[in-house]
């Protein structure tokens, strides 16, 4: 039997409105594209200019070992160091760092290399081009690598803006800008910094015939100005639009941060009532537009005796894992001590939710969500397939696993994910 249904409004009504809002279902298509469907590293290692050398994924990927070995040489002891059950992940990790140690290294001109000449500096970005071309020809630069300059404020602007030029024009002249490039621009205290900074970029690539929009920039939140402006106004969110397209990711910046909101240094971290507040505005401000987001770091390094060195585990690990759990994917990792619990704390929060992550997908992929204790919907199986997905981009899982556990292929993950097409 079929219902007769009968209606009010004609089809000229949805007509009107359809074209009323075009402009603005053009504007959100614009603003809030989604997930770009890329890998997203789960730390950035920052390594002053004068420091770097061809070497040093290698060595930060030696010195994480041996402190693991010395500290933690099995999955019993690694359990103890941390409080935790890390019988699932330690012989991951040490398997990471023989690996890929490094998923994201930025060569620091900024407060890691401080104010040198003019000469010296140049000599050390045409250095870090050279080194970083080599390593991106010979396979050993990790995923992502690239540069902080110094900022777009006025004292070192024509610093910051020559040493882009120099290491960007020796990546041209050494092969061309390597897929996983990522530039760092700090210190912004306005927008029109941004937009200086984009048609830096912009220039770049007209004088070398790329495509326009191919050199994109993370932005540091170091200064309260980047967050809240005089008026009230959140500013954070005025910076992606300064960008043109261009913003890649917001990292938060946890020492300048907590400096200028008056933090005393003993207190100055990543889980500082401050820094929750600065992090909640950026992950707002970035949610749906495709820019990432990255936490800061800590200054607690896993140095010393070996009472010591756990301790700083157990601090680092604790932190990592925090911001996991509040959807900070990424964070700053200053030492080699760092990689350890960086890469133990990451595979933990994946490996401990891996089944039940799995069982919910698997479910509502088949129909049958509504059958188990969790009534899942689009939007959470969005999250599930984020989840699962991200396990495997930093080694957490194996897409053989994932696709065991859930029968689902990893094109059908993205789809769900929302990051085909």
């Amino acid at each position: 039997m079929h219902r007769s249904v009968t209606t009010t409004f004609d089809s000229t009504l949805t007509d009107r409105l359809t074209a009323r809002l075009a402009a603005v279902d053009a504007d959100l298509a614009r603003r809030y594209p989604g997930d770009p469907g890329t890998r997203q590293p789960v730390h950035t290692v920052y390594v002053p200019a004068d420091a770097f050398a061809a070497d040093t994924v290698r060595t930060w990927g030696e010195r994480a070992l041996a402190a693991l070995d010395e500290h933690a040489p099995d999955a019993e002891a690694l359990s103890a160091a941390l409080g935790v059950d890390a019988t699932a992940v330690h012989d991951r990790v040490r398997a990471k760092l023989a690996r890929e140690p490094v998923e994201d290294l930025r060569v620091d001109f900024e407060d890691g290399y401080g104010r040198r000449s003019d000469a010296e500096e140049d000599e050390a970005a045409a250095r870090a081009a050279e080194l970083t071309a080599a390593s991106v020809a010979d396979g050993s630069a990790p995923p992502f690598v690239g540069i902080r300059a110094k900022s777009m404020e006025a004292a070192v602007r024509d610093r910051g803006v020559r040493t882009l030029d120099v290491f960007l024009t020796g990546l041209m002249a050494g092969g061309g800008l390597p897929a996983g490039l990522v530039l760092t621009l700090p210190k912004v205290t306005h927008a029109a910094q941004v937009t200086a900074m984009a048609e830096v970029a912009g220039e770049f690539e007209k004088a070398h015939g790329l495509d326009a929009g191919r050199l994109r920039f993370e932005v540091q939140i170091e200064t309260t100005q980047a967050v809240l402006g005089p008026d009230g106004r959140a500013t954070v969110a005025r910076l992606l639009d300064a960008g043109e397209g261009r913003v890649s990711a917001l990292h938060y910046g946890t020492f300048d941060y907590s400096a200028a909101c008056g933090v005393a240094p003993a207190h100055q971290a990543p889980d500082h009532p401050a820094a929750d507040h600065a992090k909640a505005v950026m992950q707002t401000a970035v949610a749906g537009t495709g820019v990432r987001l990255s936490d800061g770091s800590t200054n607690v390094l896993p140095v010393g005796p070996r009472e010591r060195v756990h301790a700083a585990w157990r601090h680092h690990h604790a932190l990592v894992r925090r911001a996991l759990a509040r959807a900070y994917y990424q964070g700053w990792d200053m030492h080699p001590g760092h990689l350890p619990t960086r890469y133990a704390a990451v595979y933990g929060f994946y490996r401990e939710g891996l089944d039940t992550a799995a069982a919910r997908l698997a479910a509502y992929a088949a129909g049958s969500g509504g059958d188990g204790p969790i009534l899942d919907e689009p939007a959470t199986a969005r999250a599930l397939a984020g989840y699962l997905l991200r396990a495997t981009d930093c080694g957490a899982a194996d897409t053989a696993e994932i696709t065991g556990l859930t029968g689902l292929t990893r094109p059908q993950l993205d789809a769900l994910a929302g990051r085909a097409g």
